[in-house]
Order: C-alpha cells, then sequence, then structure tokens
C-alpha cells in the first residue's frame, strides 16, 4: 500500500486536519512541471505550511496532555487523602487516566506518521525534480523537533499517579530484590527486539500490568538519568568474545560500567559468568564500586586491592564475609587483565526503561532504547575514551566507529516456582506482532561482529535477520479507550499484580510508574540465570557450528521458559504472515497489507544441517561400496553394487526432502516437518542390504566346503 493510503487508514479520525497533507504535497509536485524556481519556491512555502502545522498541533496536544495531568494529580492526591475515600473516585480517576494514556499512544503514533510523510515527500521531491531540499528542511526540522518528542515525561508523571490508584494511596513496601536470595525461585531470561514504531505502545502495554520501576521518586526526571553506558574489554585474540559467543563453560565477560552522564564519579566493574547447565551452577554477574579517578591505576596493577577496600572497612557497613568476597572478585579481576592483556573494545550506550514491582522481583522487565554500538579500542593511554558521552546520536563519530542498532532491546525476567506457569499477559506479549525473539542476543557480540568483522572469525546467527523487517501486522488490540465511563473486572486492585498465574486484564488495567531506569544497581554480586547455553555460530565461509544441546525447544528458548514458547508440533516454524488461520489486520491498521517476512534463519540452518547428516551417512555407504569394489571378490562386488545403488538412492532422497523443506518453509506453510518414514524404510534397505551380503558369503562358503 502507498504511503498516502496508510496514513487515511491510520490517522485518528478527530485529528484528521493535523496530519501533513501529503497527497496535496504529492499533487503539487506533478503540477509543477516544468520545474523552476517559480515551482521550487511554490513547493517550499506549502512543505513550510505543512510543518508548522504539525509542530504547533504537537505542541498544542502535549499542552493539553500535560494540563490534564497535573489536575488529575490533584484529584488523585485529594481522594487518597481521605480517610474513607469511596471506590468509585478511585475508578474515576482511572477511567481519565486511561484516556490521558489513549492520548498520549495516539500522539505518539501522530508523530510517527507525519516524520515518514516528510521524508517520503522530501525524497519524492528530490528525485522527481532534481533539486536538493533535503539538507535544508533538515534544518527546518532541528527548528520545529516535533519527531524528537519521546513522551518518556509523560509516561513517569503518569506512572505515579497510576500506581497511587492501584495501590488506594498505601505506600509500596518491601525490597525490590525480593525473591532473589530464595532457593525455591528459578530465573530465566529472554530477549526480543522491538520496532520502533511500537516502543511507545510496548511500554504502555507493560504499564498495565508493572511499574515502572523507580530508584529516586523525589528527583525529577531528566533524560540523562536513564542512560547506561557500559565498556567492554577484550585482547587481540578476542578471547572474551569467543567465550561469550560459544558459551563455554566459565566464559567471562568484563566491563566497567556507570549511570547518568560522563560527570558519574563511581564506576561498577562487572564480571559476568557464564556456567553450563550439567555443572548444577547458574551463570553470575558480581561486581564492585570503583571510583573513576583510580581506574585506570587499579586496571594498571598499581592500585592495589587493599588500597581499594581499605575505607570500606573502616566504615564498618559490610560484614567480614560479604568484604571478602569483594576482595577476591577485585583480585580476580585484576589478574585477568593483567595476565590476559585485556584493553577497551566496545563501548554500549542506551537509554533504560525498568518495570517491576519495588516489592517483588518475579517479574522483571526492561526496555533498552537508543542502543549504540562504538568501537573502544581507539583509545590508548585511558580505560574508556573521551571524545564522547552520552550525546546521543553521537554525530561526531565516523560512521565506522559507531552502529547504531535499529530496534530496541526487551528482556522479560522471570523468576518463577520450579514449574509453575509465567504469568498469561506475558505469554500474550512475547507472543504478539510487537516483538521479535532473539533468545541470545548480546550487545557486546553484535558490537564486535557488525564493527570489527574483519578481526573477527566467528560471527553470530542474528546477523543475517538484521536485513529482514521484523514489523508484523498486528494480531490484536492491546490499549483500547474507555467508552462507557465503567471499568470491567480486573486484577488493578489486587495487591499481587504481577503473580506469575493467568489473570484477566481490564482495558484500562494501566499501571504506571516508569523510571529512570536502572534495573542493575550496587551489589557485590547477583545472580544473572540467563541460561542462554545454546550458541549458534555463522563462520564466514557460511557454515553454522550449533552446539549439541538437549532438544529443539532449548535451542530456540532459554531453559525454564519452555511453556512460554510452547508450540504444537505442526507450528514450531512459527506462522508467518500469510498464515491464513491468523486474523486479518484491522481496517486502520498502520500496515494494511501484510509485511512479508522470511522464518529465521535458524529455521533454514536446521534444515540444511539435516541434510548434510544425511549426506555424512551415504558418504560413509559411499566408501564402503568402495573398499568392497576394489579389494573384495566377486561376492564383495555385488555387495559393492548393492551399497552403491543404496547411497545414491539415498542422496536423491535426501536432496529432494531438503528442496520441499526450504521450499515449504520460505512460503511460511505450517504442516509436519519432520521425516516419519525416511529413517524407517533406511534401516530396512540397509537390514535387506547387510542380509543379502551375509547370505552370500555364507552360501559362497558352504559351496567351498561341500
Amino acid at each position: 500500500m502507498k504511503f498516502g493510503q496508510t496514513l487515511k487508514t491510520s490517522l485518528n479520525p478527530e485529528w484528521t486536519f493535523h496530519y501533513v497533507a501529503y497527497d496535496d504535497l504529492k499533487t503539487l509536485l506533478k503540477n509543477g512541471f516544468p520545474w523552476n524556481e517559480v515551482s521550487e519556491s511554490r513547493f517550499v512555502e506549502r512543505l513550510e505550511q505543512e510543518l508548522d502545522k504539525v509542530y504547533s498541533f504537537q505542541r498544542v496536544k502535549l499542552g493539553e496532555i500535560q494540563r490534564r495531568i497535573e489536575a488529575e494529580a490533584q484529584e488523585v492526591d485529594i481522594v487518597c487523602k481521605k480517610a474513607n475515600p469511596e471506590e468509585d473516585e478511585f475508578t474515576a480517576s482511572e477511567i481519565e487516566l486511561g484516556h490521558i494514556i489513549a492520548d498520549v499512544h495516539d500522539l505518539a503514533k501522530f508523530t510517527r506518521l507525519n516524520y515518514t510523510g516528510f521524508m517520503k515527500i522530501i525524497k519524492k521531491h528530490d528525485k522527481m525534480t532534481g533539486w536538493s531540499l533535503k539538507p535544508m528542511f533538515g534544518v527546518r526540522l532541528n527548528a520545529k523537533p516535533f519527531y524528537k518528542e519521546n513522551h518518556d515525561h509523560l509516561i513517569v508523571r503518569i506512572s505515579g499517579l497510576y500506581d497511587r490508584i492501584r495501590t488506594r494511596g498505601k505506600e509500596r513496601g518491601g525490597d525490590s530484590g525480593a525473591g532473589g536470595k530464595q532457593a525455591a525461585f528459578v530465573r530465566n531470561t529472554t530477549k526480543y527486539w522491538v520496532h520502533p514504531d511500537n516502543i511507545t505502545e510496548l511500554k504502555l502495554i507493560i504499564l498495565k500490568h508493572l511499574p515502572v520501576l523507580v530508584f529516586n521518586p523525589n528527583k525529577e526526571f531528566q533524560q540523562e538519568d536513564s542512560a547506561i553506558t557500559s565498556v567492554y574489554y577484550d585482547n587481540d585474540e578476542f578471547d572474551l568474545y569467543m567465550g561469550r559467543l560459544e558459551k563455554t563453560e566459565g566464559a567471562e565477560a568484563i566491563r566497567m560500567r556507570w549511570y547518568g552522564g560522563m560527570d558519574s564519579n563511581t564506576i561498577f566493574v562487572e564480571r559476568k559468568t557464564h556456567r553450563e547447565d550439567w555443572t548444577g551452577e547458574k551463570s553470575v554477574k558480581a561486581r564492585f564500586p570503583i571510583k573513576e579517578k583510580y581506574l585506570n591505576a587499579f586496571l594498571k596493577g598499581e592500585y592495589t586491592v587493599d588500597d581499594l577496600f581499605a575505607k570500606t572497612k573502616e566504615q564498618g557497613r559490610k560484614s567480614e564475609k560479604e568484604i571478602q568476597e569483594l576482595e577476591q572478585l577485585a583480585q580476580e579481576v585484576q589478574y585477568r587483565v593483567l595476565t590476559k592483556r585485556l584493553h577497551p573494545m566496545m563501548r554500549t550506550f542506551y537509554n533504560r526503561t525498568a518495570f517491576q514491582l519495588p516489592g517483588d522481583a518475579r517479574v522483571r522487565i526492561s526496555l533498552d532504547t537508543e542502543l549504540s554500538l562504538i568501537r573502544e579500542d581507539r583509545t590508548k593511554d585511558n580505560w574508556r575514551r573521551m571524545d564522547i558521552g552520552v550525546d546521543f546520536p553521537f554525530k561526531q563519530l565516523p560512521e565506522s566507529d559507531i552502529n547504531r542498532f535499529p530496534y530496541a532491546v526487551l528482556e522479560v525476567k522471570l523468576q518463577t516456582h520450579v514449574g509453575q506457569e509465567p504469568p498469561q499477559w506475558i505469554m500474550e506479549l512475547v507472543n504478539s506482532h510487537l516483538v521479535e525473539s532473539v533468545p541470545k542476543f548480546s550487545k557486546f557480540i553484535h558490537g564486535c561482529a557488525s564493527l570489527l568483522e574483519d578481526r573477527v572469525n566467528v560471527l553470530p546467527f542474528w546477523l543475517p535477520q538484521m536485513d529482514i523487517d521484523i514489523r508484523k501486522p498486528p494480531s490484536r488490540s492491546f490499549l483500547s479507550r474507555p467508552t462507557d465511563g465503567t471499568l470491567t473486572p480486573s486484577s488493578s486492585h489486587t495487591s499481587d499484580e504481577s503473580a506469575p498465574v493467568t489473570r484477566s486484564a481490564s482495558h484500562l488495567e494501566i499501571n504506571v510508574h516508569p523510571d529512570v531506569l536502572r534495573d542493575d544497581r550496587p551489589t557485590s554480586g547477583n545472580n544473572d540465570t540467563s541460561n542462554e547455553n545454546t550458541p549458534l555460530l555463522i563462520h564466514h565461509n557460511g557454515h553454522q557450528q550449533p552446539k549439541a544441546k538437549n532438544g529443539l525447544l532449548k535451542q530456540l528458548s532459554p531453559p525454564g521458559l519452555q511453556n512460554l514458547f510452547k508450540k504444537s508440533k505442526t507450528t514450531f516454524l512459527r506462522q508467518r504472515t500469510d498464515n491464513t488461520n491468523k486474523p486479518a489486520p484491522p481496517a486502520n491498521s498502520t500496515r494494511a497489507r501484510p509485511i512479508q517476512k522470511a522464518p529465521p534463519v535458524k529455521t533454514y540452518f536446521a534444515n540444511e544441517r539435516t541434510f548434510l547428516q544425511w549426506l555424512k551417512f551415504t558418504l560413509l555407504l559411499g566408501a564402503l561400496a568402495i573398499g568392497l569394489l576394489n579389494f573384495s571378490d566377486h561376492i564383495g562386488r555385488i555387495s559393492a553394487a548393492i551399497f552403491t545403488v543404496l547411497s545414491m538412492a539415498i542422496m536423491l532422497y535426501a536432496l529432494y526432502n531438503y528442496h520441499d523443506r526450504a521450499d515449504r518453509v520460505s512460503k511460511s506453510e505450517s504442516g509436519e516437518y519432520s521425516d516419519v518414514y525416511g529413517p524407517a524404510v533406511m534401516t530396512i534397505l540397509l537390514v535387506v542390504a547387510v542380509s543379502i551380503n551375509f547370505y552370500l558369503r555364507i552360501s559362497a562358503d558352504e559351496d567351498i566346503w561341500n
């Protein structure tokens, strides 16, 4: 569908005349030929009017939403201070916040559509007329940057209000890490990519069930507060990169992390250690803080561990055991940096929103946006490069030094009792059109693979998927505006909102409390049992080297979340956009035509891997046949002929199956992909061939003896 039609079917009917008049601008282009200065002036003037119209409406609507939020804040404050507030008063506030949240969603969609419209009409103008308008219009966009509004400050404000409504004005209590120390719990992490078009909607959906985790609610939100920067270390042989990519037992990642801007004085030295399932141990992420001014000396071995923790011992705030664990960690990290000649290799920067109940760590979700991967090996004498800070999009860097990742990264961390189902709303979310599962995605690995490709020998499996559009037609609507002034029954006021059991979710059940977004804070060590134990690698020659694991399901998702990704045997390749069993996209969908999407690269490789295994077997048969043919008697040559025919037949059968499956996968066909009869027939034929050889040999021996 052309963008003009997409715009018509996707806009908010109440805001129709405030969108960019894309069709009018396109008509002006077509009717302006022969193109001259008069035509250009007329077009630029109209374009400026459209930009001013869109920008003005966005500012007015934004101001209106902010005023409504402040007015509702006063109402919520009054209700919460009452001795015995009526339930209807909380319900009225919840309905109003439901309308506000719907407007925030619509405004974000308004921004995306108009920005796309301006970019497309400029591209069309430059192509049709030969006049370059893009640089000049870029300056005008920067003067009226409606597209730079991320609405985080609105979400932060709404968050606090909605959380007060959900708790009926009561303070939330408990440790934010509650549950993390209980041995009866298993924590699993899954990762997803999120297209920029879906980021705001995804935040609002999650906020229906989880508040955004706020570590300092008394501080006014600033965008810099959400920034997390990490500098990963490695050596010139990329030992740490290969260890993390191959998921070898004991593989480590060492990084220096700080929160906020470059003026942050506390740096966290972190070490992530991978443990295989068979060891019975959990992968661990441990860290210790150090002042920035001492870090260079520490990494060179000049600043000792005793110096590092001398003040901590004097203060007496930590137990002797905790200090010993920190000292051991610091000694091991320092030793590893010195002996392996580790140096800064890759920087990751992103803004993080973390969702979690303050007193309940069973469900924890983080969303990392504006992810940037930056070469850090440019620095020589310092532990990090100083020519950049947190000034995304880092325009001062050459393109060879940075990879601005096109998607947001969603991490879902579940800490459930063994055998317990994850929350129903999470199952619906991760199987929706809003996310794309990439279970073993690593920021550090992706940065090295994309920016240092000529220096690494093995690439991650997801790298080829970067060229595939991850957007899918909407499967359902998660957000809807209140219509009748009433709320449907929900669990929005229960005290255990995120317990891993199935709940019914009201379309107004929105629990908001966005944070500045740090999902990990100073600790001496904490478990990070991502269980991402199955590496899928691609050598530069295109061959994959999977590591043997316990079944297909563990290759597709981390252990412990099988229930979350459980699918029937006939659909394990995942239904695609052209599946006739899927509901058609709504009429007002931003994409009326489904975007065709290729199956995951690992699906093709599974088919190829099966084909190669069949060929391996036929080569063994062929080698046996050649041996019998060249070094045996008449009976051996008969057996050689039988094994040769059998080997060639199996080759042709395997080739046919390979192409048949590849064709079905490319067409996203569902059905039976396993080979039910092939192995059985092959076994029978082999038994027959061996039996014939045995019979001939026995018969020949009897003739000799007789």
